[in-house]
């Protein structure tokens, strides 16, 4: 049987619109109660990556979410709550709800901010990769999950959605921590994909009527895209959405390891996308609602060449690179790199200046850097030895 994908084309964030959109989406995927029984406790997990305006696209629109707040709320959901761990240990949640203006639409319905900040450890011996997981007390404490998740790029695994959302399950310093346990995308996603295993989100609501391209998920450029995509398979809307940029959802490392442990499909054969006027392919969705020259990273390191270089490799490698004309010494790039000697030194009035035998490239620097000032080097030495 197909996985359903609902795409519902909107381009504004008008409330009105966005209101009847999320629930004409809901409606086509079979409705609210079939996944959710309305006395349980609802976790409502957007991005709220950083303090950031909603203009700024790195986080998940207001209106987007003030929608879910009015339909859970109408249908009868009384025990509903939100929130999200921010990647700086530095960034409060209510600062973040704040800036991105969730915090009032939260209070428009009387929808309480969750506890984000405290956690424990949560054993999952069936776990691949990881074993346990150090997740926050809200998501500890909730019986349903909606995943309110965002369509941007990411430097790590290209494209950040539904899947890497969950990321914000766990506890703001723990975050950093993961990085340097699983310090490269491939085994990055495998951890990604036992963490969706062990959280088990019932819903998953795709913000993408403006998302972000280019250096994501917080220095990239807002673009519209015009879609609000839904599903109870977060592997399928991450596919759909790398569908719709023109990206193989087999280049997402995100995409691969999930859908080998089984949390859902990224075979587009297998996805059954709807729209308000019934279903259509990946090939029409793509021409109907995609963007060809979206700007996401489409290339490739080849490891079997680069290993015979590996005196090299540090500076043949993709690495996060600081601009000197745009750095203004915060050190928000030292505080938020998890290797224990730091791979980047900033602040005081100094500016960023990498040690790149010390970086694992998980780029925690260039996704909290406040200036925009830090993106990801792409060698161009990389292509003469058989990279892209």
């Amino acid at each position: 049987m197909k996985k359903p994908v609902v795409l519902i084309p909107i381009d504004t964030y008008d409330q009105a619109r966005v209101d009847e959109a999320v629930r004409q989406g809901l409606e086509l995927l079979g409705g609210m109660e079939q996944f959710i029984d309305k006395e349980e406790k609802v976790l409502l997990k957007p991005n709220l990556l950083a303090r950031a305006l909603p203009q700024k696209a790195i986080t998940t629109h207001p209106a987007v979410f003030s929608a879910v707040c009015r339909l859970l709320r109408e249908e009868g959901y009384r025990h509903v709550s939100y929130g999200d761990s921010p990647g700086s240990p530095t960034t409060s949640p209510e600062k973040a709800t704040e800036t991105g203006g969730l915090a009032a639409e939260a209070a428009r319905y009387n929808v309480p901010l969750a506890d984000f900040t405290g956690g424990s450890v949560v054993h999952f011996p069936q776990g691949k990769t990881a074993r346990s997981f150090y997740l926050c007390n809200a998501v500890q404490e909730m019986d349903a999950m909606i995943n309110l998740c965002k369509m941007k790029t990411h430097a790590l695994e290209r494209i950040t959605g539904a899947v890497k959302n969950l990321y914000g399950c766990i506890t703001g310093v723990n975050k950093a921590t993961g990085h340097a346990h699983y310090p490269n995308s491939e085994v990055f996603a495998d951890m990604l994909a036992d963490l969706n295993l062990c959280v088990k989100p019932r819903l998953h609501i795709m913000d993408g009527i403006v998302a972000m391209e280019g250096n994501g998920p917080s220095s990239g450029t807002p673009v519209s895209m015009n879609v609000l995509l839904f599903s109870s398979d977060p592997v399928a809307l991450d596919s759909v959405f790398a569908g719709l940029i023109h990206l193989d959802p087999a280049a997402v490392p995100t995409c691969v390891s999930a859908a080998r442990e089984g949390v859902g499909t990224m075979d587009h054969a297998q996805i059954d996308i709807i729209t308000p006027e019934g279903s259509i392919s990946m090939e029409e969705a793509r021409a109907r609602y995609g963007k060809a020259d979206f700007d996401v990273f489409r290339g490739e390191m080849k490891k079997s060449l680069l290993a015979k270089v590996m005196p090299l490799l540090p500076f043949l490698q993709h690495r996060p690179k600081a601009d000197m004309k745009k750095c203004i010494a915060c050190g928000v790039c030292e505080e938020s790199c998890p290797v224990a000697e730091k791979a980047v030194r900033a602040g005081n009035g100094k500016k960023a200046k990498y040690d790149y035998r010390k970086c694992i490239r998980c780029y925690c620097c260039q996704e909290m850097c406040p200036a925009k000032a830090i993106e990801v080097y792409r060698s161009p030495l990389n292509k003469l030895l058989g990279g892209k």
